[in-house]
């Protein structure tokens, strides 16, 4: 036999003792717990979507003067009553939370002759399963929308045209989409009215916007 060898039976590691028993028990409880909120969560977001694209609109809170001109799009704020807006701290566009919370009020363009206000809330606000909106125009007349699911994100709420109703689907001149977007720490708003005529698009309004401090 050479030295330092033995022919005896392998040595076999005995194996590590089993782990408190309570312990191992306890955290699968508490993963097990953990995913179940998960879910949760993702469902409960998923049920009140609509109140929770409400609740985003509730930020636009406060009072909104127009961006400087190098910043603004298209025509609509080089005609009056906007163009008189640029450049000053005068207020452009407002929102407030009324009815007790029930109901967001937009005022465009306030104190003006151009002067138009929409009207957000939820179709049954302790029950959310639908963003509405009613605009009051200068076209004179009040076009009926709705959240638009399949383009409103975190950071933007779409409102479309209610196809339910007369005015969406006439061939009058009326706001058939609104779309506000924010930015910069939702300092900034992006607001877009989309006009329809003969039952086609027509054109967008736009206006940037800052929040006044």
């Amino acid at each position: 036999m050479l030295p330092g060898l033995s022919w005896g039976p392998p040595v076999v590691a005995a194996p590590e003792p089993v782990r408190n028993i309570e312990e191992l028990a306890m955290k699968f409880i508490q993963i097990t717990c953990l995913l179940c909120l998960s879910l949760s969560l993702s469902s409960v977001w998923a049920t009140n979507s609509s109140l929770n694209h409400y609740k985003m609109l509730t930020s636009l809170e406060g009072d909104w003067m127009l961006s400087p001109a190098y910043i603004q799009e298209g025509g609509t704020t080089k005609k009056d009553p906007a163009a008189k807006l640029i450049g000053t701290d005068n207020t452009a566009i407002s929102f407030k939370i009324i009815g007790e919370g029930s109901t967001i009020q937009e005022d465009l363009l306030p104190g003006t002759d151009k002067e138009m206000m929409t009207m957000y809330h939820c179709n049954d606000f302790k029950d959310c399963s639908q963003v509405q909106a009613k605009h009051y125009c200068a076209k004179q007349n009040q076009p009926e929308l709705v959240l638009d699911t399949t383009h409103t994100t975190d950071r933007s709420i779409v409102m479309t045209c209610d196809m339910n109703t007369s005015l969406c689907n006439s061939d009058e001149s009326h706001i058939h989409t609104i779309k506000h977007v924010l930015s910069q720490g939702n300092n900034h708003l992006r607001t877009t009215y989309a006009t329809y005529k003969d039952g086609r698009f027509k054109k967008n309004s736009i206006y940037h916007f800052d929040r006044k401090k």
